[in-house]
């Protein structure tokens, strides 16, 4: 677990988990054959990640394409597009878009949209006996990505991932240690030895909090080299952070250890939250995006304070004063976990 579990994570899940439009499958119904039409299906047939695989002249044929799966967009080009654009200046297309997925259909909107205004452009300039690439408009727009120019969905992805996969091993691992002492019926013999009941549950935390800050260094390392993750702020701050956010996942899986007795238990549990806790946390939809009520219930969510803190870190390099609210939520987040798993601990013994 210490060593596959991040490398398979790291290099299969943040290749497969994207939003980045490669392929979209196009049809094509032409039912003005003119050279306009045949000159906007050459624009997108020309764009790599268009494939123009289909051409009909009914509108029904390209609809059962979107029925069974088979094409993301349909472009329908009316019967008579291009005499009205020569007599009335003005022409009306359709785009119909495979929706299941509405991430993936409004991407496929914007672009498409994006190239037949582009196209347009380019029929008025001709029109008003222009070059093609000196358009009416003389506004020229200068665009600046801010910690991540490239846009790399990959370096978004990746300290999700990374937030994952240290939440994993803190809680499943830690969760299940203590109740495999109850399943051994090793729990008794630990309940008369001297020993404290914090200092109990300090030796069951330690060794899997530094598991887990090597498992973050080693997964910060499969990062770089495999994805060339940029980490602009201090490493000592990203793994300060880390050792606060583990002390709240280590003593959340303590307490459900506390309060279960096999580790099927755990494992069902932990599996509930760890499911609310990282969908909820923004590695895949903004928080900002969510209702306010869910917002609202993020306050108690330590994924979501960890996934900002990794993001921010490494592609923003933010400070310490630049997390006071996420170092606030994580410190009382983890003396409230810890408190009540020392508490249930001695509440049952």
């Amino acid at each position: 677990m210490i060593f596959w579990v991040p490398l398979m994570q790291m290099i299969i899940l943040v290749f497969a988990a994207t939003y980045d439009m490669k392929k979209i499958d196009m049809a094509v119904v032409d039912n003005d054959l003119s050279e306009t039409s045949r000159q906007l299906i050459a624009k997108f047939d020309a764009i790599p990640f268009y494939n123009v695989e289909h051409a009909f002249l009914e509108v029904s044929s390209g609809e059962e394409l979107l029925l069974s799966g088979s094409t993301d967009l349909v472009l329908v080009i009316p019967s008579g597009m291009e005499k009205k654009l020569i007599r009335e200046n003005e022409a009306g297309l359709q785009l119909l878009v495979n929706a299941i997925e509405s991430n993936s259909a409004q991407l496929i909107y914007s672009y498409s949209s994006k190239i037949i205004s582009d196209f347009n452009r380019k029929l008025i300039a001709e029109q008003m006996g222009m070059p093609a690439f000196d358009p009416p408009a003389r506004v020229n727009i200068s665009e600046s990505y801010w910690y991540n120019e490239k846009l790399d969905y990959k370096w978004y992805m990746a300290p999700g991932i990374l937030s994952v996969l240290v939440t994993i091993i803190g809680m499943f691992m830690s969760g299940m240690n203590l109740v495999r002492e109850k399943e051994l019926g090793n729990i008794e013999q630990l309940n008369v030895t001297p020993i404290k009941k914090h200092q109990l549950i300090i030796g069951k935390l330690v060794p899997f909090w530094i598991i887990a800050l090597f498992e973050l260094a080693f997964g910060l390392i499969i990062a770089r080299v495999v994805f060339k993750l940029p980490v602009e702020g201090s490493m000592v701050v990203l793994f300060g952070m880390a050792g606060l956010y583990l002390f709240s996942v280590l003593g959340l899986g303590l307490f459900i250890s506390t309060v279960t007795h096999t580790q099927q238990q755990v494992m069902f549990m932990n599996f509930f939250f760890m499911l609310i806790f990282i969908l909820m946390g923004g590695i895949f939809t903004p928080v900002e995006s969510m209702p306010e009520w869910a917002q609202t219930i993020n306050h108690i969510n330590p994924v979501y304070y960890f996934m900002r803190i990794m993001r921010q870190v490494t592609l923003k390099g933010s400070g310490i004063f630049d997390m006071m609210d996420e170092i606030a939520g994580l410190s009382v987040l983890g003396i409230t976990f810890l408190s009540l798993a020392i508490w249930r601990y001695r509440k049952t013994n």
